[in-house]
């Protein structure tokens, strides 16, 4: 009978993983003026942003995690990155050219967040 609370309880766990990682969708922040995006303990807060197509955005990260995974941004699909300084802030200016879904992740792709374009 033991075995079968063991292997429930790695089925719940596994069942939150994929949740976490996969599934769960934060609400979308709009972008009005300068957007602020911390960079701390694997996630950037916020993490889903919502931008208009075709205008600048500006996004400010303040990277307080040291680890190297935190290091760089990149936007897959838009060609562009940047490096985080620990401590500091550091603007990224992005504009998307169409309507849909954008990530921006570390370079481990550890740190998940998406630009909504509307």
């Amino acid at each position: 009978m033991s075995l079968w609370w063991v292997n429930a309880g790695g089925l719940v766990a596994i069942g939150l993983v994929v949740w976490w990682f996969w599934l769960s969708k934060p609400a979308a922040r709009r972008a009005t003026g300068v957007v602020e995006v911390r960079v701390d303990q694997g996630v950037y807060t916020p993490a889903r942003i919502e931008v208009p197509v075709g205008r600048p955005v500006s996004l400010r990260f303040l990277r307080l995690d040291p680890s190297p995974c935190a290091e760089e941004v990149i936007f897959h699909g838009l060609g562009l990155s940047a490096t985080l300084p620990v401590g500091r802030t550091k603007d990224v200016t992005v504009t998307v050219p169409a309507p849909g879904e954008y990530e921006f992740t570390c370079q481990m792709q550890m740190y998940r967040g998406h630009l909504v374009a509307r």
